[in-house]
């Protein structure tokens, strides 16, 4: 299975590769023999092991030292995540019969995928681990995890926590591991010889995790964004804007970095999001912002990436009030050579008028996608069940959250039904092999047993309908049509 490694890896990193291997396929050998209530106790042993109070809060501390990344009240607040992760998990069959379909004879029998690698990214250093290892030990699989360098440490810590819980147990510990000499050739070869990834990271670590030869799910790119029209709740729309802007100092991919208005109510939106902690920024101070956010070829600089409001403005020549949650920058168009359009990763909020009807508004909602974030994510702020339902069968994205904040709500609330992830699918729109929220069921491999049932055979008359010609399917036809 280990072939030649990249000639870029230490004899330390290969050394290392294949002890953590080695161990991880013994595990395996052990997990996969676990029944029901065996996996169900491990994963609240290790859920508990880093979702308490207490664990949460040092690993979070931990990481924005680390990276210098993201914001503490909101990282704290991720910790309810791994409930919601766990919730899903327990009540989820796993091991033997997962699903029956009498009337069709089939019974679904989950089987682990086997070892998985995870590669962590730096904006979720704690998070991340956990999700994943909720799920893959549900699934009685076992995790090699991939750290990201500049918050590698906070990773070693929630692995060494959960591995401490297994062994509480008399589990393996090393049904999780995670490697201490992370690079990306590491994180390439432990794709190469795991069973399957999952990459939650840029897009591209996601472009590396499919061409690894290895079965792999990944994320696309985000630019979520928030498409008002005149049913909504301005006042509620813009809690929601914030709410979502401001997690994490903006970090997500689901944070919201644009909102569409129309043009009529396009003033009123601007003083709700600035009655919600928003900065509206001046012209000057717009193009100040683009200068430290985007280089001239338009790629995204990374030193504005998640960084207070403040701290924003700063680095664009310019102070803010202390209470400011976020600023705002009026959209100057939709197209490729428009950065505003695009994804922001910070505390940073377009906002966009569009004129005309409703249906002229998603077309430019359309446009939008079409430079960035496709597939991945977008709310509406509406009380017509029309527009909702004309907004949902045109819009490319996977997920459309309605008058929620998108950030706290497409991965999964307490407050709606999403599968509860760290890692959302974006469909071919995005590059993805799936659409959906990662969860559960793509931590399994599903046996299907098929009993016969009574014949289920429709006549001609039903299957082709206006098209059926009785006279086409006779005998004496047959014999015409014979050379």
């Amino acid at each position: 299975m280990a072939a030649s490694a990249p000639k870029s890896l230490s004899p330390e990193q290969e050394q290392e590769l294949e002890e953590v291997f080695a161990r991880a396929r013994a595990a395996l050998a052990i997990i996969e023999t676990y029944d029901q209530d065996r996996v169900d106790r491990l994963v609240q042993a290790v859920a508990w092991a880093v979702a308490n109070r207490s664990a949460f809060r040092r690993l979070v501390e931990m990481g924005i030292e680390e990276s210098g990344l993201g914001d503490f009240d909101s990282r704290m607040n991720k910790r309810m995540k791994i409930r919601g992760v766990l919730r899903d998990a327990l009540r989820s069959p796993s091991v033997g019969i997962i699903e029956e379909d009498a009337e069709k004879g089939l019974v679904k029998y989950g089987k682990p995928v086997g070892v998985i690698g995870c590669v962590v990214p730096t904006t979720n250093p704690d998070l991340t681990p956990a999700g994943n290892a909720i799920y893959a030990i549900k699934a009685r699989d076992v995790v090699v995890f991939s750290p990201h360098p500049r918050s590698k440490h906070t990773t070693f810590e929630t692995v060494r926590l959960m591995r401490e819980a297994l062994e509480a147990e008399g589990a393996p510990s090393d049904i999780l591991q995670c490697i201490t000499l992370p690079s990306l050739a590491a994180s390439q070869e432990i794709m190469r010889r795991s069973d399957l990834v999952i990459a939650t990271g840029g897009q591209g670590l996601v472009r590396a995790a499919y061409s690894s030869g290895t079965p792999a799910y990944g994320v696309g790119a985000g630019n979520a964004t928030e498409f008002v029209d005149e049913t909504a709740d301005l006042q509620e729309t813009a809690r929601n804007c914030m709410l979502s802007k401001t997690s994490d100092f903006g970090s997500g991919c689901s944070a919201d970095g644009n909102v569409l208005v129309p043009s009529a109510r396009y003033r009123e939106m601007l003083e709700a999001l600035q009655a919600e902690g928003g900065y509206l920024a001046s012209a000057d101070e717009r193009a100040a912002l683009q200068s430290v956010m985007w280089d001239e070829e338009g790629h995204r600089l990374p030193d504005t990436v998640a960084v207070s409001p403040q701290a924003l403005a700063n680095a664009a020549g310019f102070d803010i009030p202390a209470d400011r949650r976020f600023i705002l920058v009026e959209g100057d168009g939709i197209g490729e050579d428009r950065q505003f359009c695009k994804e922001k990763l910070t505390t940073l909020m377009a906002v966009h008028a569009y004129e005309g009807s409703f249906e002229d508004g998603v077309e430019l909602a359309k446009r939008l996608y079409d430079i960035g974030g496709k597939g991945h994510s977008c709310g509406i702020a509406s009380t017509d069940d029309a527009h909702i339902d004309y907004f949902a069968r045109r819009m490319p994205v996977s997920r459309i959250m309605v008058r929620q904040p998108n950030s706290k709500a497409n991965a999964g609330s307490f407050t709606n039904g999403m599968p509860m992830t760290s890692s959302m699918g974006c469909g071919t729109w995005g590059g993805n092999i799936t659409s959906e929220n990662v969860s559960l069921r793509h931590y399994l491999n599903t046996t299907w047993v098929s009993r016969t049932i009574a014949e289920d055979r429709p006549s001609d008359e039903e299957l082709f309908g206006d098209f059926y010609d009785a006279v086409l399917e006779s005998a004496d036809a047959t014999m015409a049509a014979a050379p």
